[in-house]
């Protein structure tokens, strides 16, 4: 008879390979948790569509994808990823290309048309979220899904929030977050634009609402004191990225001063270049090392001509110039003034100090905590006021799209417990596959595919979109680098090396089971297992 799978025997088919009583120890199949789901801030199953995107099927991928987050074109582009940082496969040559798949995905999803699916069943209660940003969007995406009546008020009269005001164009194009945004108000969210929610009591029982989520973003620029005189022009750098957005451009001159080292300096300095001026100039306190700024923002910014004064603060502003002293670090690295100045020309000086929240919409709320210009919340996201709930830039937290994103996404599932007088409890948390799990010497290298950048003198003087996407060829191909960290992907190699044939596999996509009266519990599978998706436990266990 010919045998379904090259193996020599079947399983017990020698009384020989009977175990008898001597095992200490017993192997067990288990689902590990990959470093990539476990560091992604908006809680995306990478490691589930990563699988469907190295079969070719992206759309599936993508629908696996827009299950945790609505927004894969703009992640994409925004997202800084943390998640290749955690990589396992960053140990063995470099990590997966997560983010440019991600690109592709929500790329692909646009130019197909793929829609979401059906909501729920209407569930007769109504929500309200404030703020048409990431995290109230993501909120109103997922409770829209769940059955739920959503509206969403919006102070500006576009949606996106900081995506569209924080974020410059050449990183992310506005047709594609409009495409993204569109899809949600496909499945009947409400966007009411133009509506400033002043005191969200009033609104909640104005409208009838059952729950309130609140996503407002840090739209107010903090400032510094800067002696200047009546004629210096001195900007934030939220109204210069504001205003970007209208017909009429900022008007920063040909030598332009940006006071700051985050990412906004940085975004707020390029722009500078693509409107003509010849020079700009970040002034940062500290040096490189201690620059909030995301290392490869730094470098594009540089590339496009970009000057940075390190350990350097503004003392004052005139007319055409600045007054700037040099900074130097003490021993615990903290900046100290040396008393050395120098001038700078300069039309005009844009401030990129940080954001706040506006929190005057919460005022007079009883039991709701402001600490630090943030209002604080439990561990399912709601204030110390019952159905008002918050997330995003209003709460404590690393202020990114992604983070919010995960935000709404957490807001989303406790309102809808809490809606239905419950509480949302969380899956138990899954050892980590950690890269001592895997055994990497089955795995081939295969360099990480590198996404094509616009040339140097377009990126100085147009807002196209610097980072290009990969081709479907490029996808496929770094999708399928992902190492399956901890999880089974049916290589057979445990099947193979049994020597008692103590494993039992139950066909593609079935898994496999170990037949305990013929192991021995030697445990070469776990040695062999390439992804660490086998352990070896104590036989009483």
């Amino acid at each position: 008879m010919q045998k379904p799978f090259a193996i020599t025997l079947d399983v017990g088919s020698s009384l020989a390979n009977h175990t008898g009583s001597w095992r200490n120890t017993r192997p067990v199949y288990l689902d590990r948790m990959p470093p990539c789901n476990h560091q992604c801030p908006a809680g995306e199953n990478i490691q589930a569509w990563l699988f469907h995107a190295e079969s070719g099927d992206y759309e599936q991928a993508w629908r696996t994808l827009v299950e945790d987050n609505p927004f894969p074109a703009i992640m994409g582009r925004v997202c800084y990823h943390s998640c290749e940082g955690a990589c396992n496969r960053g140990k063995l040559d470099s990590p997966v290309g997560i983010n440019s798949v991600e690109h592709f995905l929500g790329d692909q999803a646009i130019a197909q048309g793929w829609k979401f699916p059906a909501v729920a069943a209407p569930s007769g209660k109504k929500v309200l979220v404030v703020g048409a940003g990431p995290s109230g969007l993501s909120a109103a995406y997922h409770l829209a899904r769940m059955g739920h009546s959503v509206t969403v008020h919006e102070a500006g009269p576009l949606p996106g929030g900081m995506m569209r005001f924080g974020i410059p164009q050449y990183r992310l194009p506005r047709k594609v977050l409009d495409a993204e945004v569109q899809r949600i108000v496909d499945l009947g969210v409400r966007i009411e634009y133009g509506v400033k929610v002043s005191n969200v009591l009033e609104s909640q029982q104005q409208g009838g609402f059952d729950a309130v989520f609140l996503a407002v973003g840090a739209h107010i620029a903090k400032r510094a004191f800067i002696p200047a005189g009546d004629s210096a022009k001195v900007l934030d750098a939220v109204a210069v990225l504001r205003s970007m957005e209208g017909e009429d451009k900022p008007m920063l001159g040909r030598r332009v001063v940006v006071y700051g080292g985050g990412n906004t300096a940085i975004d707020v300095a390029r722009t500078a270049k693509r409107l003509g001026a010849t020079e700009a100039i970040i002034v940062y306190r500290r040096n490189r090392e201690k620059m909030p700024a995301h290392d490869f923002e730094v470098e594009e910014a540089l590339q496009e001509g970009v000057l940075i004064k390190w350990l350097s603060t503004i003392k004052q502003a005139g007319e055409s110039s600045i007054t700037v002293e040099k900074m130097a670090l003490d021993d615990k690295g903290f900046p100290q003034p040396t008393g050395e100045f120098e001038t700078l020309e300069a039309d005009s000086v844009v401030l990129a100090l940080g954001q706040d929240v506006d929190l005057s919409l919460i005022d007079g709320v009883p039991g709701l905590s402001v600490e630090d210009g943030v209002v604080r919340v439990d561990v399912n996201m709601m204030t110390g006021f019952p159905g008002i709930f918050a997330g995003g830039d209003m709460v404590p937290a690393e202020r990114n799209v992604t983070v919010a994103i995960g935000h709404g996404k957490k807001a989303a599932r406790n309102i809808d417990a809490w809606l239905k007088v419950n509480v949302y409890v969380a899956p138990p948390r899954k050892e980590i596959a950690s890269f001592d799990k895997l055994n990497t010497w089955y795995y081939s290298d295969a360099p990480k595919t590198v996404r094509p950048m616009l040339d140097i003198i377009r990126r100085q003087s147009t807002f196209e979109e610097v980072q290009g996407g990969l081709d479907e060829t490029n996808a496929l191909f770094e999708a399928r680098r992902c190492l399956s960290c901890g999880n089974c992907f049916e290589c057979d190699n445990c099947y193979g090396v049994c020597p008692d044939n103590a494993v039992i596999k139950h066909g593609p996509g079935k898994g496999f089971d170990f037949n305990y009266d013929y192991c021995k519990g030697c445990g070469i599978c776990v040695s062999e297992c390439p992804c660490g998706a086998i352990k070896m436990v104590p036989e009483d266990i």
